[in-house]
């Protein structure tokens, strides 16, 4: 049989086309009833009520229409179904008002208003919905952090650089920095947000409209804190959506970063964190095990977050400025999907740090291991012995290789031992015992930011003081 009939035959005949129904009208109309539907009725009641105050339609008109929104909107959006009678969920529902208030007066409630504005409206209010619950969520998560970094100010564990033993420093330094970096994050969706919350309704097509509307009165009913003034920028602009691309792979890329770290300490070998019961999961056969799943699925589910924000990035890249396709139905599930991973990671990572425990002892010991306290020496010889820094830093190194040499920690090796190495520098029992010592070494880190635990405590202090 001929290719093109064959096709035919399988296609079906008539518009649209079988292929185009199920593989593009059908999914976009079900994302639609999933996503839109609800502002979809903000936005026509809005609309229709500016409409009577402006004396564009008749107050009995801008009734009437009010209660066919009403008695549509209240239909269980499961119930409705694609028909190819219409392109699309906009078309569909106002044919539905107008069953019940007649053709006629539910084209009125289209003046001055067109599918490109009402669209760019419907995103905005969804996504805006979406940032405000992950900040929400995420103000949550940041009051965990600060309520363990207070409990852990002087527990002292070992900080990584290049994932290799660095310094002492304490838990609570560590997770002081986390919640810093959380409420940058925090920041940047707060500013996502306002750059979302702005109202595109009465842009219409793209060059507003001959009518007398009121653009600012349906901006206050839709609760937009402001206006795009420019009616081209109102249905051209995506910069809304990158922005709050931008901001979810920022919040989920730094969040993925901080749970690895929670997943190595959690790890039997190191084994500074302990994941409660209610968030671990048991292996099927081996009975020992006690797995952190939350967290490696909250890892993962962080990096699919950033993966659906990356792809709205390339979605919107070189796209066309003005209305194009690329920007809307297809890209804004991937929007919503990323915040609604978010939110999963948001919720989750609170309920295990809120629940976790630290083992402070098994925390200092290896803070006293891999001579992660050498620096102080280094300091010592610079500042008590008028050493210039690089040669202090290069007796300090001698000692230390010295030390691994003998398999010795620096605690082990005795302080006459030490001078020896040192050869013109003669260090006291108490300064070597001090240098050692990775308390010692957290509280003479005083000075702003440090991990002393005066300095930490002060910095929990201003920052609970602040988000009160």
């Amino acid at each position: 049989m001929d290719f093109v009939k064959q096709f035919e035959m399988d296609e079906g005949v008539g518009f649209p086309g079988k292929t185009y129904i199920t593989e593009l009208l059908k999914p976009v109309f079900d994302d639609q009833k999933k996503y839109l539907f609800h502002a979809m009725f903000m936005i026509h009641k809005a609309h229709t009520i500016m409409l009577k105050e402006q004396g564009i339609i008749s107050e009995n008109d801008a009734d009437r229409i009010l209660d066919g929104i009403a008695k549509v909107e209240s239909i269980n959006k499961d119930e409705i179904e694609y028909s190819i009678l219409y392109e699309d969920l906009f078309f569909l529902v106002e044919s539905k008002i107008g069953e019940i208030i007649g053709e006629e007066l539910a084209g009125k409630m289209h003046i001055a208003k067109s599918r490109n504005d009402m669209g760019e409206a419907m995103y905005r209010i969804v996504i805006r919905d979406y940032i405000n619950q992950s900040i929400e969520a995420a103000k949550k998560l940041a009051e965990a952090l600060l309520y363990q970094a207070e409990l852990h100010v002087n527990s002292i564990m070992p900080a990584h650089t290049h994932t290799q033993p660095a310094q002492p420093t304490t838990f609570g330094h560590y997770l002081l920095a986390i919640y810093d970096n959380l409420q940058r994050d925090i920041k940047r969706l707060e500013q996502a947000y306002r750059t979302v919350n702005q109202s595109p309704m009465g842009a219409a097509a793209i060059t507003t409209t001959g009518f007398p509307i009121n653009r600012e009165r349906v901006m206050e009913l839709l609760h937009f804190d402001g206006l795009i003034e420019n009616s081209y920028d109102a249905i051209g602009t995506g910069d809304y959506l990158m922005e709050s691309a931008q901001a979810l792979i920022s919040l989920m890329t730094n969040c993925g970063r901080w749970i690895q770290e929670f997943l190595r300490m959690a790890s039997k070998e190191v084994g500074l964190l302990k994941v409660s019961d209610a968030y671990v999961q048991i292996s099927s056969i081996m009975p020992q095990k006690r797995n952190p799943v939350s967290m490696e699925h909250s890892r993962a589910i962080a990096s699919s977050a950033a993966g659906e924000g990356m792809t709205v990035i390339h979605m919107i890249h070189n796209t066309p400025y003005g209305d194009i396709n690329d920007t809307e139905d297809d890209l804004q599930p991937h929007l919503y999907l990323g915040y609604q991973k978010a939110l999963r990671v948001l919720k989750l990572m609170r309920a295990v740090i809120v629940t976790m425990d630290f083992d402070q002892e098994k925390a200092i010991q290896q803070a006293k291991n891999h001579m992660i306290t050498i620096t102080e020496l280094a300091d010592v010889l610079a500042r008590d012995y008028q050493i210039p820094f690089r040669r202090a830093h290069q007796k300090a190194s001698k000692i230390a290789k010295k030390a691994l040499n003998n398999d010795k920690e620096l605690y082990e090796i005795p302080v006459d031992q030490v001078n020896d190495w040192l050869e013109d520098v003669t260090l006291s029992n108490e300064a070597w015992d001090m240098i050692v010592d990775p308390i010692c070494f957290v509280e003479r880190r005083s000075i702003t930011g440090g991990p002393s635990p005066n300095v930490v405590t002060e910095m929990i202090a201003r920052r609970k003081n602040k988000s009160e």
